[in-house]
């Protein structure tokens, strides 16, 4: 089963932002993501346009999306 947690590296630690589950000597990988907020649209064939509307139209369905038994598609 692979679980995602968010987390903070902050002075050589790994701070993280939800209780993991009981798990015991297993396996991790730490990705360390970008902070830069802004998306090269055009190299994945967006204009800026385009991306307007799309954020328009995700709107509608962010509070239905962000309940949390929605959260049971995260794992198909």
């Amino acid at each position: 089963m692979l679980k995602s947690i968010e987390a903070v590296y902050r002075n050589g630690k790994i701070e993280f932002l939800e209780t993991p589950p009981s798990i015991s000597d297993v396996k991790v990988i730490v990705t360390f993501l970008s902070d830069e907020k802004s998306i090269d649209l055009g190299a994945r064939g967006i204009s800026t346009t385009q991306a307007a509307d799309l954020r328009a139209r995700l709107k509608t369905i962010a509070p239905d999306w962000d309940r949390p038994e929605m959260n049971v598609y995260d794992e198909l």
